[in-house]
């Protein structure tokens, strides 16, 4: 009887330093998974830091070539529109009867127009 008291007793032992083992066990992958997670956590992090850092740079790539584009194109209207203003006064002070006739037909035109 003694024999088979200190067997069963032996037994609960083994088994409480089995479940002890496997308790040691599971958290140290606990502890690895948190490990590996905050690893992967960093690396995201990093890797989404460059790209914000990349796509900020390539906006701002962007709107110093559209700013450069609007300025061009800017200048270009500018100058159209001197140009424009230019022939206008130089065929009114060559032809300013003809000038005068047709502004007289555009405003008949027009006046047709409202009238309908």
């Amino acid at each position: 009887m003694a024999s088979s008291f200190l067997h069963s007793v032996r037994s609960r032992r083994n088994g409480s330093d089995t479940l002890h083992d496997i308790e040691s066990t599971i958290e140290e992958q606990i502890a690895s998974l948190r490990d590996e997670i905050a690893a992967l956590t960093r690396v995201a992090g990093k890797s989404s830091r460059r790209q914000g850092e990349k796509i900020r740079d390539q906006a701002s790539a962007g709107y110093d070539e559209l700013l450069g584009r609007s300025e061009d194109l800017l200048r270009e209207l500018q100058d159209g529109y001197l140009r424009g203003a230019n022939e206008v006064r130089d065929t009114v002070r060559r032809h300013p009867i003809a000038t005068v006739g047709a502004a007289a037909a555009f405003g008949l035109v027009l006046a047709l127009l409202a009238r309908r």
